[in-house]
C-alpha cells in the first residue's frame, strides 16, 4: 500500500548572517557589494521515514531538535534544502496556535474562513459548525473576535477545526500543552477516533505519556538527526532516561 506520508533523505538548511545589520541601506549596500557572509545551520540531516494510513508518528527531542521545521516540510510551508516530501489527501496544520486565524474576525467568521482554505464548501461548514463550536466549548464566545482569546481558547478552537473536518492527515505540534486536564483527555480521544477513522497523524509534544497515549510510533530528533526510530514505548523509554 502507498505510504499516505513519505519522507526521503530530507535535510534543511538555513542561512544565517554572520553579522548584525541595523540599518536598511548598510545591508543594501553590502548586498550589492557582495560582502553579505552567511553560516550555513542544518536543521535537518537525511531523515527518512515513512507513514500509512491510520498510523500515528509522535516526534520526541529537545528544543532546537527540528521537530517543528520537519513538520512544516510535511505541511507543505517549506521546502526541503534536500531529499523530497510526498502526501496523499488532505492536511490539517496544527503548527502555532493562532496559525490560520485572522485575529480581527470573530470565531464564526474564522471556522469558515480556515474551511475555505481547506477546500471545503460553506454548505459542508455549515453541517460542521455546531459540533465543532461544541467541541470547542466555545458557544459564549462564537461571535467575538478571536484577538480576545487566551491561547486556551485559540487552541481549542484550532484543533477543533482541523480534526472535525475530516483530514487524511493531521499535523499537530503541542496542540495539548495548553488548556486543562480535562480537555486533553478529550483531545487525546479524539485523536484516537481519527486514527479509528483512517486518518494518519503526526504529533509533536514534549509529554512522553501524550505521545504513548496518541501515537504507535516514534521518532527521537536530536541536533536535526534521528537518533531512534521505533515504537512510542520504546523511544519514549531511551529519551526519557537519556534524553
Amino acid at each position: 500500500m502507498e505510504p499516505v506520508v513519505s519522507v526521503q533523505g530530507v535535510s534543511m538548511m538555513f542561512r544565517i548572517s554572520r553579522h548584525q545589520e541595523y540599518r536598511v541601506k548598510e545591508y543594501l549596500l553590502n548586498a550589492v557589494r557582495g560582502k553579505l557572509a552567511y553560516e550555513e545551520f542544518w536543521a535537518l540531516r537525511d531523515i527518512s521515514f515513512a507513514l500509512g494510513r491510520g498510523e500515528s508518528l509522535g516526534l520526541v527531542g529537545r528544543n532546537g531538535s527540528g521537530k517543528s521545521t520537519l513538520l512544516k516540510l510535511i505541511a507543505g510551508i517549506m521546502r526541503p534544502t534536500k531529499g523530497t516530501v510526498v502526501t496523499h489527501g488532505n492536511i490539517a496544520p496544527l503548527i502555532e496556535i493562532n496559525g490560520g486565524f485572522d485575529r480581527t474576525l470573530t470565531a464564526r467568521e474564522n471556522i469558515y474562513l480556515s474551511g475555505a482554505m481547506h477546500g471545503h464548501t460553506r454548505a459542508y461548514m455549515n453541517r460542521r459548525f455546531d459540533e465543532i463550536i461544541d467541541f470547542a466549548e466555545l458557544w459564549d464566545f462564537v461571535d467575538v473576535p478571536v484577538a480576545g482569546f487566551s491561547s486556551g481558547m485559540l487552541s481549542r478552537l484550532g484543533f477543533a477545526i482541523a480534526t472535525l473536518t475530516d483530514a487524511d492527515i493531521v499535523i499537530a505540534d503541542e496542540v495539548l500543552a495548553v488548556g486543562d486536564a480535562r480537555f486533553r483527555q478529550k483531545c487525546e480521544k479524539r485523536m484516537n477516533e481519527m486514527l479509528g477513522h483512517g486518518t494518519t497523524i503526526l504529533f509533536v509534544s514534549h509529554s512522553a505519556a501524550q505521545v504513548q497515549k496518541v501515537c504507535q510510533r516514534a521518532i527521537w530528533l536530536e541536533k536535526g538527526r534521528i537518533r531512534m526510530n521505533g515504537t512510542a514505548q520504546e523511544v519514549c523509554r531511551e529519551y526519557a532516561a537519556n534524553g
